[in-house]
Order: C-alpha cells, then sequence, then structure tokens
C-alpha cells in the first residue's frame, strides 16, 4: 500500500471526529491503537455508533481492547447476524457487548476514563425531534453504558434505547460526521477518521421507512429518510476542507470488502492493519 507522508500539527483546538460504520469501525481501531502507542491525545475527541464505542477505550487508554473485541471476540461468541436478530430482536448481542463484555470478560477502565482530561463526545438521535444529541459523561458508568448503546442501535434491526429515559437511536441517522459539531466547539484543528474509502457516497434516493417502523416518532422518520443526503453532503464538505488543507482525513486505501455486520475476521484483521499502517505514515508536531 502505498501512502504519503502527513505532518499534523497538535494544539489546544485540535479534534478528533470517529465515524461508525459497524464493523468497518476495526478500520478505526488500528488507527487508535496506534495513537496509543504513540501516546497521540486531542484535546476533543467525537464518535458516532462504532466510533464510539471505539473511542471509549481510546479514552481510557486501553490499546487492544477494541480490536480484541470486535475481532477475537467476535470470533468466539458471534455476537451479531441474522441469527441474533431472530432470537432477540436485535442484530447484536447488546447485553453481551454493553454489559458482560466491559464488566467481565474485558473489564473497562471507567477510574482511567473519568481522570483523562480531554473532552469526549458521543452522538444519538433523539427519536422524538430526529436532531442529534451531543453527551459528555465520565462519572457515571451506568449513563455511559446507556449513551454508547444508544449511538449503536442502528434502525430497524436495533430496538430503540433510552437515556435518562429518552428514545434514542443510532447517531449516525442525524450526524454521521459531526465535524461541524467540533469547529462550534472552537476545535477548528481536527483529524477526521473515515471509514469508507475516498470517493463513496450512499445512494442518492431516500431511504423507505416502513410504515410500521417508528410511527409515533415521525421526525425520526424523516431523518433516517434524509440521512443518506444528509451524509452525502457531509462528505462533499470533508474533501473540500481536505483539498483546502483545512483539515487531515485518515481513511481506507483500498476498496472495502468489510460489510457493517462482517463476521469473516480475516477480513476485519486485515481493515484492522491497514488502519493501523496509515495511522503511523502520520508525523504529529505538538504545539
Amino acid at each position: 500500500m502505498t501512502m504519503t507522508q502527513k505532518t499534523v500539527q497538535l494544539n489546544s483546538a485540535s479534534g478528533l471526529i470517529l465515524e461508525g460504520g459497524g464493523m468497518r469501525g476495526v478500520f478505526t481501531c488500528g488507527v487508535l491503537d496506534n495513537f496509543m502507542e504513540r501516546g497521540i491525545r486531542f484535546p476533543y475527541t467525537i464518535g458516532v455508533s462504532a466510533g464510539a464505542c471505539n473511542g471509549l477505550s481510546y479514552m481510557s487508554g486501553q490499546k487492544g481492547r477494541a480490536k480484541y473485541s470486535n475481532i477475537d471476540l467476535l470470533e468466539k461468541y458471534r455476537y451479531l447476524g441474522i441469527k441474533q436478530l431472530i432470537l432477540k430482536g436485535n442484530i447484536m448481542d447488546f447485553d453481551l457487548l454493553f454489559h458482560t463484555f466491559p464488566e467481565q470478560i474485558i473489564p473497562y477502565d471507567y477510574d482511567k476514563y473519568a481522570r483523562c482530561s480531554e473532552v469526549y463526545e458521543m452522538v444519538t438521535t433523539d427519536c422524538l425531534t430526529g436532531h442529534a444529541c451531543y453527551y459528555n459523561e465520565k462519572h457515571d458508568p451506568r449513563r455511559i453504558i446507556e449513551i454508547v448503546k444508544a449511538s449503536s442501535s442502528l434502525p430497524f434491526v436495533c430496538p430503540i434505547s433510552y437515556v435518562d429515559g429518552h428514545p434514542m437511536l443510532d447517531g449516525g441517522i442525524a450526524d454521521s460526521l459531526p465535524l461541524l459539531r467540533a469547529r462550534e466547539l472552537g476545535y477548528n484543528n481536527n483529524v477526521v477518521v473515515l471509514t469508507r474509502n475516498k470517493g463513496y457516497r450512499k445512494p442518492s434516493k431516500p431511504t423507505t421507512v416502513p410504515f410500521f417502523f417508528y410511527r409515533q416518532y415521525p421526525y425520526l422518520r424523516r431523518a433516517i429518510a434524509g440521512r443518506n443526503a444528509l451524509y452525502n453532503s457531509q462528505i462533499e464538505m470533508i474533501e473540500q476542507m481536505e483539498e483546502r488543507g483545512e483539515i487531515t482525513v485518515i481513511r481506507p486505501q483500498k476498496p472495502i470488502v468489510v460489510d457493517r455486520i462482517e463476521r469473516d475476521t480475516s477480513k476485519l484483521l486485515d481493515l484492522y492493519n491497514q488502519g493501523y499502517e496509515i495511522a503511523s505514515s502520520i508525523e504529529f508536531i505538538k504545539q
């Protein structure tokens, strides 16, 4: 793989934006493991869906944790797929992922996360309004899990989750690429980690929402229908800003062969290694 060496200035206005993408998020695992290995930290990080999950391990400094849960433990537990959807009404085993894993099998270091000085936000979509919600929670483990679970609750194939008793779904519905959120908070020196190769666009037609889904949430239905158009406009903005040298983008260089619910661990490991290798080509200069 041929890569261009990049140099990135790290300062008090630096932000890190982590796209979701289901199992394509193993690319982000590779990027973040490389960052942790080199002690690269950003004053502000924001994650969406799988990006929110992987970002939590980055914030607690647990190198290899996200890779282990996404690849090694997937092979052992087979915690996602149609079988899960039929048996549990959820394409992922949320009990295993958000309770058994962080509490028993691969414990999450809540104390280290609570002590870290950097800001971390996770994105969800409010079912009542169809708008994005941005949560920064460090001290309540129960609420942290509520938020990351909601951020990862894919429409149609996962049940609605609740944060503070409020119905929520996948953050990628309302804000897949929250670069503008980072800029609104004053972080104008950003690195964006994407999980699709350059030039990818979603289909231009609106997503069809069957009449029996989310009937009590008309604004959510509208947000889901408009998701493709919103994503494509965000990608256009990101590519234009990248072209002008205003942001740094880290993305897969090979065509993506990993599905959102991919279970082939050899494909996942290859994408993880690609993320690690690409991140290695970036030199960070701290100001």
